[in-house]
């Protein structure tokens, strides 16, 4: 009658090992030759193992407790040629956004200055045009801020369209960090969104920035309509790339009043999760950006996607056209999970391309030892 009792006493063994198992194995490598189908088979794994698994690449390549501060200032507002379906500063549309002229020097450097004050590390500059051909005026006084906002010891991003390899030359030397140029969606589904910009001419864009020297920022945008496939064909888009960019920024869409796009719906939260975890898996070492969109999320969606692998976001008055969350709420939010900002350059992969540059500065009380570290890895 007691013949069970020493059963009851027998460790149990495949609970344990059910509660802390992975089914498929953590790798960290990085590797550029995935193929769609390894990809597809990620972002379709459970949610939750799919999270779990990516939190624990994430911490082979980051600090998980860092997060980067980026600020976004349009520097140059609508107006623009091309026909993106999403955005309210193309001309074709009528929307909101009003048309202006290329800003002054010294009011984005003021907008610099306050970003700094407030513990962003990365100042980003778009401007609202297809390319610079025929704005050799405007393009000096762009390379102007970028060499005052670098001075300033802070990351320096522009977007400013289609570039050709001598204008990348020239913001490298002008002392720019990185340059923005998403490719939005997959190869398939790009031709729904806009037409008056290929995507090999985007490529062509990413190819010059990086023979430059220049960081590649780039990712997409989720709500435009497309596939899981076409999310899972970004993705492998840029994880085939000669390297992988050092961002990935990830936005979700913000429909905008008069835009092709203004009545679609919401991309899921399960959809957003699902791409920042896969990217984190398959671009191990790059930042991925929750980017635009993220104001709609609670604090806690924000949180679970840091877990998955999300490591920056844009913080203050306004994204380029869409509602951004200011300073105090995202430092609040960060203190009370143990999240702290990244400094400038602490990204390995960054301060590797800086070097001279950073090596010149050493020394100046600038940059941190954090950045020191960085440059040395």
């Amino acid at each position: 009658m007691f013949r069970f009792s020493r059963l009851a006493q027998l460790p149990c063994r495949t609970t344990r090992s059910l509660a802390t198992h992975a089914s498929q194995p953590v790798s960290a490598a990085i590797r550029n030759d995935w193929d769609k189908q390894e990809i597809q088979r990620i972002y379709d794994s459970p949610l939750l193992e799919l999270v779990f698994r990516a939190a624990s690449v994430h911490r082979q390549h980051h600090d998980p407790s860092k997060i980067q501060l980026c600020t976004l200032i349009n520097i140059k507002t609508g107006g623009c040629t091309e026909d993106c379906s999403y955005c309210s500063q193309s001309s074709r549309y009528s929307t909101p956004t009003k048309a202006s002229r290329l800003l002054d020097l010294e009011p984005v450097i003021e907008a610099a200055r306050k970003a700094k004050a407030n513990g962003s590390t990365r100042f980003c500059m778009g401007a609202a045009w297809r390319d610079l051909a025929g704005r050799k005026r405007g393009f000096e006084r762009i390379l102007e801020m970028v060499r005052e906002v670098r001075g300033m010891g802070m990351e320096v991003c522009t977007t400013l369209g289609m570039l050709s390899p001598e204008q990348a030359r020239q913001l490298k030397e002008a002392g720019l960090t990185a340059y923005n140029h998403n490719l939005d969606t997959s190869r398939e589904f790009y031709p729904q969104v806009i037409t008056t910009r290929s995507y090999d001419e985007r490529l062509d864009t990413i190819s010059a920035v990086r023979d430059a020297g220049i960081s590649v920022c780039s990712g997409g945008i989720l709500g435009l309509g497309e596939s899981d496939d076409d999310r899972v064909g970004l993705i492998w888009e840029v994880s085939n790339m000669p390297e992988h960019p050092e961002s990935f920024p990830v936005n979700a869409l913000v429909p905008i009043e008069g835009t092709p796009l203004a009545n679609n719906e919401p991309v899921p939260y399960q959809k957003l999760l699902r791409t920042i975890a896969t990217a984190r898996i398959v671009l191990p070492a790059t930042i991925i950006r929750l980017a635009a969109g993220r104001q709609t999320l609670d604090e806690s969606k924000q949180v679970m996607c840091f877990l998955a692998g999300a490591n920056a976001i844009f913080t203050g008055e306004q994204m380029l056209t869409t509602p951004c969350s200011p300073w105090d709420e995202d430092k609040a939010m960060m203190s009370r999970w143990g999240l702290k900002g990244m400094q400038s350059f602490e990204q390995s992969n960054v301060a590797r391309k800086e070097g001279t540059m950073l090596d010149a500065q050493r020394g100046t009380g600038v940059y941190s030892d954090v950045t020191q570290a960085a440059i040395e890895a």
